[in-house]
């Protein structure tokens, strides 16, 4: 059966490319994986060639030979930025990872200067190393091919949905939702780069992509009709259905995003959380609420590859079950500093409470539980807010761990509802391309989410998750008011 629309899911670690039918059942996918480095603590970086590499192939095996009608959407994993030249299109960095937190300095630079609060009031963020910005800034002045570059003006910066295009489609350029992860677009006039905020940060609005539509006709890529662009995690948003104000979502990926839609302005009264950009369309513009967790499946793979405490991410599920508790150990999942609602950049990961008695169970468990905790805080301020979830939509390969999910709602004390598919990121690109293309309407992408495992709260879950929850809180205040820089 050929493809109506295809999904080009570009993620932290590699791409996804799903091709969906007109029931929105895939039809054919590929993977390829792509490496981060780590080449000093705190510092997370990829190859920008093997980006364009995997989401080239991956496109070509899942949409398969000759022509199609098939409607493209792409989406991209946000922060993530590069350099590269604007003659050859040839990369001059690496594309410097959203987890990275080599800029860490410069924030503080800014900071100093205080600039934070008239940053906070144009872009709706705060200042951090998590966002494209300052990475920008920390390659001007710190990577010499780009330095020299940008004094010859053939320097050009995007993150890489820009540079996908420039190297596959019909030039570079970017969409409202993900130009808002790079802290230089106004929170309240998507579509444009804002010269006072390229002025604080240093960054010449020129050597940037357009910024075009979220959805539409957006040219090709690959010679392939382009018809949405967005950032993962408003991607995901669309492919939970979630097109009313108060939906939720939350994708359990290398970290945890809770994205909330908050309506059609943007949002006020935030408390820690991240207003930002949906999606924009000829009907104008939808926001949303973000919350990140930048520790969740990375924090597996610690735990695996590092620490040698499990064999494989399964193996947490049988871990967690077999004990009764965590015997009062703690976890802190702050491998690259602690985002929302706390923005506390020096964090650092940490066990408390072992004892003689700890055993790899423990801490193990502890450090599911730590994630659950960590989406409360989320859920929490998204609720003083305004916005109250009554139903939390997850998906991503950490919900095939039942005993997290659980977990989760009981921490919660709502309903989680696990997605039929681990793949609702490349569903939602997929959607918002056929919303594009006038395929379909936007309310009709509700229609996506009502299938899928509930879990509801346990009766017994109302008796501790309030007091389990102040008891994180304090451990979480304890834990970085000792964080080093």
């Amino acid at each position: 059966m050929r493809p109506s629309a295809i999904g080009i899911d570009q993620g932290t670690t590699g791409t996804r490319v799903v091709a969906f039918d007109e029931a929105w059942r895939p039809t054919a996918q590929a993977y390829r994986p792509v490496a981060s480095r780590h080449p000093r603590p705190g510092w997370v970086e990829k190859d920008a060639e093997a980006v364009v590499q995997s989401v080239r192939e991956a496109l070509g095996e899942a949409a398969g030979p000759g022509p199609t009608d098939a409607v493209v959407g792409l989406d991209n994993e946000g922060e993530t930025v590069l350099a590269w030249d604007s003659r050859s299109l040839a990369p001059l960095s690496p594309a410097i990872v959203w987890s990275c937190r080599r800029s860490q300095p410069i924030v503080e630079r800014l900071r100093a200067q205080g600039v934070e609060e008239r940053v906070r009031q144009l872009a709706g963020t705060p200042l951090d190393p998590y966002f494209s910005s300052t990475k920008i800034r920390w390659l001007l002045e710190n990577d010499p091919a780009t330095r020299d570059a940008a004094q010859l003006g053939h320097a050009r910066f995007g993150t890489l949905d820009a540079y996908l295009c420039a190297r596959l489609g019909d030039g570079a350029r970017t969409d409202p939702s993900t130009a808002a992860r790079t802290q230089l677009q106004r929170l309240d006039r998507p579509g444009v780069w804002d010269p006072e905020l390229c002025q604080i940060f240093g960054v010449d609005p020129e050597t940037l992509p357009p910024i075009g539509p979220s959805t539409g006709s957006l040219g090709t890529l690959c010679g392939r009709p382009l018809h949405s662009m967005l950032v993962d995690q408003t991607a995901a948003l669309a492919g939970h259905g979630c097109s009313r104000a108060g939906d939720a979502k939350a994708t359990y990926g290398t970290g945890i995003f809770v994205l909330a839609h908050a309506g059609r302005e943007p949002p006020a009264g935030i408390h820690g959380l991240l207003p930002t950009v949906a999606w924009t369309r000829a009907e104008g513009v939808d926001y949303a609420l973000d919350g990140g967790v930048f520790s969740a499946g990375s924090v597996i793979d610690w735990l695996r590859d590092r620490l040698g405490l499990i064999d494989s991410a399964a193996q947490t599920e049988e871990l967690a079950r077999s004990i009764p508790d965590s015997a009062g150990v703690r976890f802190l999942p702050a491998l690259t500093g602690l985002g929302a609602p706390w923005w506390r950049p020096h964090a650092r990961a940490q066990f408390a409470g072992l004892t003689a008695h700890a055993t790899r169970a423990h801490l193990v468990r502890a450090a599911l539980e730590a994630l659950c905790l960590r989406v409360r805080d989320i859920i929490e301020a998204m609720a003083g807010a305004g916005v109250r979830p009554e139903l939390l939509r997850v998906d991503g390969g950490m919900t095939a761990n039942r005993w997290l999910m659980q977990r989760q709602a009981d921490t919660l004390g709502i309903p989680v509802l696990i997605s039929p598919t681990t793949e609702a990121t490349a569903l939602g690109a997929a959607a918002m391309a056929a919303v594009g293309a006038g395929r379909i309407g936007i309310d009709e992408l509700a229609a996506l989410a009502t299938s899928g495992d509930t879990v509801e709260p346990s009766a017994e879950s109302a008796d501790w998750r309030d007091g389990e929850h102040e008891d994180w809180r304090r451990f979480v205040e304890a834990a970085t008011s000792t964080a080093i820089a």
